[in-house]
Formats: C-alpha cells, structure tokens, sequence
C-alpha cells in the first residue's frame, strides 16, 4: 500500500510561482536573487500556515543554484538543486527555536557559520520561531547575526514579532506575510482535488476556506478531514456536518421572518438551531456576517467584498433588495450588544431570545389601536400608550416648577417621612443645592419615575453656594465629622457621580481614592497621575461644595496634590490580593486548600 501524504505537505510549494497569496514577497524575493542584492539577514513575519518557512526554503534553494533562471527561481537541475530535493543539503540548516532556545544551542549554531559551504555560494540558517529563544540566546546571537561571515545568510520566522527584542529586528529586512483571501485558498483547493480527483461543490470548499481563518495549512488539513468523511464526493450539506458549521440558510431564513415580524416563528427557529447543538454565541457571530454581508450586497461597489461562492453571492443580493439600510444598521447594533453581553449573562438563552425579538421589532409599525400589551407585536403599543400617559399629566405635578401646587395640612403631615429621608446625606446628588431645592418642592403624586426621565438624562446644573436647609429652616454647618464619616460621604457622591453618564468614569476612579482630614476641618486628596489631578481639579469647587453640605460644616476646604513616587504603590492583581490575603489570614490559606478553592 502507498504511504499517505498529507496534502500540506504534498502539495507544498517548491518554487516562488507556486506560492499562493504573497505576490509582492515573493517578486521582491526573486528580484533579490536575480540581482544578487542579498541581505545578510531576513525575518518573516505572518500568522501561521501562510507560507513563512515554505518561502525561507525557496529563497535558500534559489541563492545556491548553480544556474538560475532569468525570473529567479532555482533550475532544479544542478547538484545544488538536486541535494535540496532529496534532503541531503549540508548548505541549508533549520532550527527549532521551540525546543532550541538556550544559549549552548546558539553557541553550536555559530560555531557552524564558520564553516564554508561545499557546494554553492552560501550557508543558509533558517530559525523558525525565533521568538522563542531566551533573552540570553537573543543577546549571545546579537553580533553574529550583525555582522556574520561572507557566506552566511539567516532567515528567522516568526509569528508573534512583537516577543522579539528591537535589537534584533533592526539588522533584519522585514517582510510581513498576509493571511490567505477566501479566493485565493478555494482556487487551492480546486487544484489539490482535481489532482487528487476529488469531486466537489464550491460552496462546500467556501466553507473549508472560512474555517481556514486565512491559513492554508489549516485550509488543507481540514480539506483532508471532509474528504475523509464525504469518501471522495466533498458536498455542502456533509461538510457542514463534519465541521458542525450552521446552516447559512438558517441565517437567510431568520432575516426573511423578521421583515415580516413574526416573532414567534422566530422563536421556534431559535430553538430547533439550539436542540441541534449549537451555541447561542456562534449564532449570534454568524448572524453578525450574515447581516454585514447583506449590508455589502446592497450596493455594487461593495459586493466584491464578500468572500462568497456565486451562487451565495446571488442569494445575499436577493435579500439586500428585501432589507432597509435602517433595518440593517439597527440590527447590527443590537447583535454586536448582544455579542458584548454574552459572556457575562447568566441566562444566555434569554439574552439571545430577546436580541432576537428586538430585531424582529424593527420594522413593526406603530400601532395606534388599543391592545393589552401581552403579545410581542404589542409591545410598541404599550409603552407609547404608557409614555403618553406620563406626558400628560398636569405641569404642577413637575418638580421645580414655580407653579407647584401647596400640600395641604393633612398631606404634609401624611408626607414628613418621606420628606425626611430625601434630606438625608445618603440621598443628596452630586448636583448641589438647586436640584435638592427643587427635591424639597416635590409633591408626593410626582416622587415615581416617568418613562420621559429614563429615557433623557437630565443635565447637570452647576452648584450654588446656599446654605444647607430643612424644613426651611437654615443648619449651623459647623459640625464636627470623622474619617469614617468624610470616607462614607465621598463613596456616596461617588455612587451618584456614576449614575450620571457625564461623570461617570470620574466617579469610578475616585472610588480608588482615600481623602484624609490632614488639620480639621481641611482634607486632602493625594492624585496619583496629572490626568486625574487635572479631571479633579476641573469639578474642585463642585465637590467641596458637596462634601461641606452631607457633613454639615461649611468651613471645611478641599485640597489637591500630586502623589511622590515612594506614595505610589502598585496596583495588584485579582491573584496577588489573594495571596496577600493569604499571608495575612492563614486561614483563608487553610479554607482554600480544604475546599480546593481557586480564583476563576
């Protein structure tokens, strides 16, 4: 029986011209050789499987031929050529810095550049993954890689090129390698199964292609995978299967249904893709290609952008001409929130039932007629009957107005309690006295929230400088306050801060910051960067202002300073406040092991 191949390796390049997807590289990798323009070093950079040690083998079998040709590829005829191919060249050598990553390695490595070539003009050392050499491998490769011998050329390869030190990269010439286009690995895969006699559909090579991820290593592995399962008739509906894909027509189908608003067929279309499977989160990535290739198939000049078969190229420009650009737009925005939130859901299903109802919304009329609220395709109606509602009540129901109806005797009596918790610290806001004025003026009938106030935040006025009242009668703001006190007051101001979406980052970043009372009533708060102190500085008198009303005392004064480098300290990991925690409670140390306990 014939040994079996891979097709990667099968069918990997042996010339320039067979490289598939790195035109510019490769040309300028010819010109070289045809010039005899050579660098001493190279570094090739790119994702996996696009071609890097494939192309550095090339360009080391091209330099040594004995008889080029005119294009600058190898002639494959001369002793050179002939050692190469049968893999018994002592002019090329190739290191796995993976497991080769010391300095001793590299030590062998220059004690072998010393030694002229037997055949050929050079010694070609190619190092794949040189990221992965140790710093002291790096500094011990330094100057031999600066200034080798005459016949000594190296390629290193990579795929993170960020791990490797500047050093290193500025005496290489850089060539930076592309991930493979669709196209351009389905045309790959047309030639490796015609050879191979392999019948196929595009549509099925499509999909190989996309989950290739621009590899073409990748794309021929799993290539050999479905002609494996589909036993030499690669299909769509069997490659789907073997790579448990999802269905492109479930997307086509949700879309359609949509337009329509029919939420629950929708639902039912949810349902049977989870029963079969598959993850809520790859549904929703899908759906977010589906619609953006919708979205490019509206128009002409985009529609080369999809990197599609024909006949799903035809079948995407169908439905654009059903789809509204304000359909699209908004539903690519409620998918990528949906994307953003899933992690973190703990009811995933839900969240992506719900972003579905939304989308299935979009295009649903208002609907003027009354309906009880309870089905989906009334949810329009309900809440635009609810916000009329609130729109229409009364204008001395508003709070702050000057035409505010006087509460009798009998509802203030009815309404001192509550009037008394709105004029505790913990319910003050960040905004200062005018909006607290205008809180003290408030009828009971209008403490409830309207959905015309969730929907607009109300803008924040700037403080006045009024004494702290209740019950219209003024307070003495002399009081004395302690630290636990002055900390309690900033973490509340804090908290409204960040319900507030103007102050919201502020707030956030002040949590990490502890005022202290240096000489009573003064306090200082210590800025650990010029950013902070500068955001700070801008709302001073703001603050201050509310820190002299929640703790009653209108002396106190408010500074800011930048932190000394010995007040900086570090900030800490969710791990090392673990650890210290440890150290500082053993039996948190104890309770761990016991329980087997670890952070997630």
């Amino acid at each position: 029986m014939e040994e079996y191949i891979v097709s990667a390796r099968k069918y990997r390049p042996m010339s320039f011209d067979t490289v598939v997807g790195q035109t510019a590289l490769t040309t300028t990798l010819k010109n070289a050789v045809k010039s005899g323009k050579l660098a001493h070093a190279y570094l090739f950079c790119g994702p996996r499987g696009v071609g890097k040690t494939t192309c550095a083998r090339i360009f080391a079998k091209a330099i040594n031929c004995q008889h080029p040709t005119q294009e600058g590829e190898a002639c494959n005829e001369c002793e050179s050529c002939q050692s190469f191919n049968e893999q018994r060249s002592y002019n090329i050598f190739e290191l796995d810095a993976a497991s080769n990553n010391g300095v001793e390695h590299i030590k062998t490595l220059m004690e072998q550049t010393y030694i002229p070539p037997q055949v050929g003009k050079y010694k070609v050392f190619i190092i794949d993954e040189v990221h992965m050499l140790s710093t002291a491998a790096f500094n011990a490769f330094l100057k031999t890689l600066e200034e080798p011998p005459a016949h000594v050329i190296f390629v290193l390869a990579t795929t993170e090129k960020h791990k490797i030190l500047p050093t290193i990269i500025s005496r290489c010439q850089i060539y930076d390698f592309e991930r493979m286009s669709v196209q351009n690995i389905v045309n790959h895969l047309k030639m490796v199964a015609e050879k191979e006699g392999v019948a196929y559909e595009e549509e099925a090579l499509n999909v190989i292609a996309e989950k290739a991820d621009g590899g073409m290593r990748d794309a021929l592995s799993v290539f050999d995978q479905a002609v494996s399962f589909c036993q030499g008739d690669v299909t769509y509906a069997k490659v789907i299967e073997d790579l448990n894909v999802l269905d492109a027509e479930n997307y086509f189908k949700i879309i359609d249904l949509s337009l329509e608003n029919r939420v629950a067929d929708v639902m039912l279309c949810l349902n049977d893709i989870l029963s079969r499977g598959f993850d809520g989160g790859n549904l929703i990535n899908g759906m977010g290609k589906h619609v953006r290739n919708v979205m490019m198939a509206k128009d002409p000049k985009t529609l080369p952008l999809l990197e599609v078969s024909d006949k799903q190229r035809q079948a995407y420009q169908e439905q654009a001409q059903k789809c509204d650009s304000k359909f699209l737009y908004a539903a690519l925005k409620l998918i990528n929130q949906c994307d953003v939130s899933y992690r973190q859901s703990s009811n995933k299903r839900l969240l992506v039932e719900l972003t579905l109802i939304q989308i299935a919304q979009i295009t649903q009329a208002d609907d003027d007629a009354a309906g009880a609220g309870r089905r989906p395709g009334r949810l329009k109606t309900l809440f635009k009957q609810l916000i009329a509602s609130t729109q229409s009540k009364p204008a001395s129901q508003v709070a702050g107005t000057e035409s505010v109806k006087l509460p009798t005797s009998a509802e203030k009596a009815k309404a001192a309690a509550n009037v008394e918790a709105i004029n505790t610290p913990s319910t003050k806001t960040f905004a200062g006295s005018g909006q607290l004025a205008a809180v003290r003026r408030l009828k009971i009938g209008a403490l409830g929230p309207s959905f015309k106030s969730q929907e607009t935040p109300q803008k924040v006025d700037p403080p006045v400088a009024e004494p702290l009242t209740t019950g219209g009668q003024q307070v003495a703001q002399q009081e004395n306050f302690s630290q636990e006190q002055l900390m309690a007051q900033w973490l509340g101001m804090c908290n409204r801060m960040t319900s507030n979406p103007e102050y919201k980052v502020l707030g956030m970043r002040m949590k990490n910051i502890t005022p202290q009372i240096t000489q009573f009533p003064h306090v200082e708060v210590v800025c650990s960067n010029q950013q902070l102190y500068d955001e700070l500085n801008a709302v001073k008198e703001r603050i201050q202002l509310t820190l002299s009303k929640g703790l009653a005392n209108k002396e106190l004064s408010l500074n800011l300073r930048l932190a000394e480098q010995s007040e900086l300290k570090p900030i800490l990991t969710p791990q090392q406040c673990l650890e210290e925690l440890k150290k500082a409670n053993p039996m948190v140390e104890k309770l761990c092991k016991t329980l087997k306990l670890d952070l997630a």
